[in-house]
């Protein structure tokens, strides 16, 4: 009986989160009979009212305060809500993600996106080599997969499975049905993704998260944590390096963006530097926070100095 409770308890978190996919999927199915635009003012609604009570919004706040110390604390608490908002929109969005991204070239007069630097993306697409993407969680992220899905880019996007075993369930769906591949972080994972750009594939990675093994960066003048995996593959196979952001604008419409290939920092030997290149991908992410803060994640806890590497001591 005592090992039966205790295996109840070490399993409860994944038994609830099963049974909340029936109610998941109950949500999905409301959204998408609202359409995009009203379910995107819906989850925006849901989290502009719920967040500022969890946890989280606590981890917002101080972010703000501590990465923008010129805003006026009013600022602050306005874009920690539209931060909320913008979340809440994009988890709404998750029912239309086969839908939302309608760019035409050919036809700007109805769709809501619009794209710049589509000539990079061709160029990525037709050059005959492997190719590397950054971006961030900014506006409705997972945008960049699916262009380069619909025209077809031969790209793996690089993903972390939500905790919650019904939405990652349910977000898997929808991603392989609106994406190309998709390679999953975690152990072993790093060998899947160099064999992506080892057959001459292209490889997509939100750089903006805390990493416990990366390199430390400077990001809003704070050190951070970040994957150094880009990096080593720019290193190891000389590729061009790209940044692709999305910013939310008025109306249910997006822009997504494609930079020119960055011109990263090298060592002695003419090799990319590894550390050296993160703070470049980390430095235009900062540049493109700064432009939309209220578009950006303010709740992770992207800065943790206890967990950076610690100074060796002076023999």
């Amino acid at each position: 009986m005592l090992r039966l409770a205790l295996t109840l308890k070490r399993n409860l978190p994944r038994l609830a989160g099963y049974a909340m996919i029936p109610l998941i999927r109950a949500v999905f199915r409301l959204s998408r009979a609202l359409g995009p635009e009203r379910a995107g003012d819906a989850g925006a609604a849901l989290l502009r009212a719920l967040g500022p009570w969890l946890p989280s919004h606590r981890t917002a706040l101080a972010n703000l305060r501590a990465a923008l110390p010129d805003l006026t604390e009013s600022d602050v608490r306005r874009i920690a809500r539209e931060a909320w908002d913008n979340l809440g929109r994009t988890g709404a969005e998750y029912a239309h993600l086969d839908t939302l991204f309608d760019y035409d070239p050919a036809n700007h007069a109805t769709q809501r996106m619009e794209v710049e630097g589509i000539e990079h993306f061709f160029a990525l697409r037709d050059d005959g080599r492997p190719g590397l993407v950054f971006s961030a969680h900014l506006a409705n992220w997972e945008l960049p997969a699916i262009c380069a899905a619909k025209f077809d880019l031969e790209a793996t996007a690089v993903f972390r499975a939500p905790n919650n075993p019904a939405a990652a369930r349910l977000v898997q769906e929808v991603r392989r049905k609106t994406m190309g591949g998709l390679a999953a972080s975690g152990p072993g994972g790093a060998f899947a993704m160099q064999g992506v750009v080892e057959r001459g594939g292209h490889l997509g990675q939100l750089i903006d998260q805390h990493f416990t093994r990366g390199v430390v960066v400077t990001f809003f003048e704070r050190p951070c944590l970040a994957n150094p995996l880009l990096a080593k593959l720019a290193r190891h196979y000389d590729c061009p390096v790209h940044g692709a952001r999305v910013v939310r604008l008025p109306g249910g419409r997006f822009r997504l963006t494609l930079t020119p290939p960055l011109d990263l920092p090298r060592d002695a030997d003419g090799q990319i530097d590894v550390a050296g290149a993160m703070q470049a991908m980390t430095g235009v992410v900062e540049g493109w926070v700064r432009e939309n803060p209220g578009q950006w994640l303010w709740m992770h806890r992207r800065w943790r100095p206890n967990m950076l590497p610690k100074p060796l001591a002076r023999v």
